[in-house]
């Protein structure tokens, strides 16, 4: 377990720990609400003892070890199509504030998703994540695996008060530009801030025993699909604003400007330039439930494919509203 170990080191520390660079606080963009607590970090030395205890740490180390457990030559089961772990998108096993946090998750499912127009269950929802940006078969309801993921989950929920809004629970609030996300742009931004962990073409940067990824692709064949959360413009903005560069910012004190976030995830998800995975994946069956930002129609609005993928937004919201309807994203 040497190699889990050092994944620790890298999964945890180098995601957010390092002091803050010059940069924009959370408080200073407004995105505090005035009645929230301040994020909550689970103390692992309280998690519960016996069989339960068992199977929540067990699920968190499946949230921060993914692919040793359960990726393409996991020791436990071979699930995943990739060797990207959980805790790369929802940082510090889903309890970093403003990174695809899940504290809440727990309470807030079964709950109806507009991507796959339904009701979904928790489990389920794990499983949309292993067959998508995992790129990964479901795993069993009843299998050792889903249960310890639930009951880990079930445990940071219960560290939460429930009659309070917590800072970090949701996406980091952006301003949209003006003007369409720029690819360009992008670019070049990407190869002065990404480059250098994720690679100069997307790939990635495995560990050095090759057992999952420490930096995860951004593109390619082993990143994550179309159909993933990460693949939204306006969604990886947010959480490129909250998270990254990944060693000069922490979840109250931003780096990037709001367009930049903008333009990186426009050019990370351009797919002009850049292949994925099951790149035929369709969601959204109700066009009237689809986040402005997805880039495949059909609409219930009169604005092109390329506009809902890069922007400019406003023009897209003011139209949604004027007819009643809410944007979603």
């Amino acid at each position: 377990m040497k190699s889990v170990k050092r994944y620790i080191i890298s999964g945890i520390i180098l995601s957010g720990v390092f002091a803050c660079r010059q940069g924009t606080t959370v408080a200073e963009k407004g995105s505090v609400k005035s009645d929230t607590i301040s994020p909550i970090f689970p103390d692992t030395l309280n998690m519960p003892k016996g069989k339960f205890g068992e199977a929540v740490r067990y699920g968190r180390d499946l949230f921060l070890f993914t692919a040793y457990y359960i990726g393409p030559e996991g020791v436990n089961g071979k699930y995943t199509g990739n060797k990207i772990n959980c805790t790369h998108c929802h940082q510090w096993a889903g309890t970093k504030p403003f990174s695809f946090n899940l504290m809440k998750s727990h309470e807030r499912y079964p709950m109806y998703r507009a991507r796959e127009g339904k009701v979904l269950s928790l489990a389920e929802r794990i499983n949309n994540c292993v067959t998508r940006p995992h790129n990964g078969i479901p795993l069993p309801l009843d299998s050792r695996e889903m249960i310890a993921m639930l009951s880990y989950l079930k445990w940071i929920n219960e560290t939460v008060p429930k009659d309070k809004w917590m800072t970090g629970e949701e996406a980091l609030a952006v301003e949209f530009p003006a003007k369409a996300a720029s690819p360009e742009n992008g670019s070049r931004l990407y190869a002065e801030r990404c480059s250098r962990c994720h690679g100069p073409n997307g790939e990635g940067r495995m560990n050095a025993d090759s057992v999952s990824f420490l930096y995860p692709p951004l593109w390619g064949k082993e990143a994550y699909q179309p159909g993933s959360s990460m693949h939204r413009v306006i969604k990886q903005a947010q959480w490129i604003k909250a998270n990254m560069p990944f060693d000069s910012v922490m979840w109250n004190k931003t780096v990037l400007t709001d367009e930049e976030a903008f333009d990186i995830a426009a050019f990370v998800n351009d797919d002009r330039i850049h292949s994925r995975p099951n790149p035929a994946t369709i969601d959204y069956p109700f066009p009237e439930d689809k986040a402005i930002d997805y880039g495949k129609g059909p609409y219930i609005d009169t604005f092109s494919e390329v506009q809902h993928k890069f922007g400019p937004y406003e023009p897209i919201m003011l139209y949604w509203k004027n007819k009643g309807w809410k944007p979603r994203f």
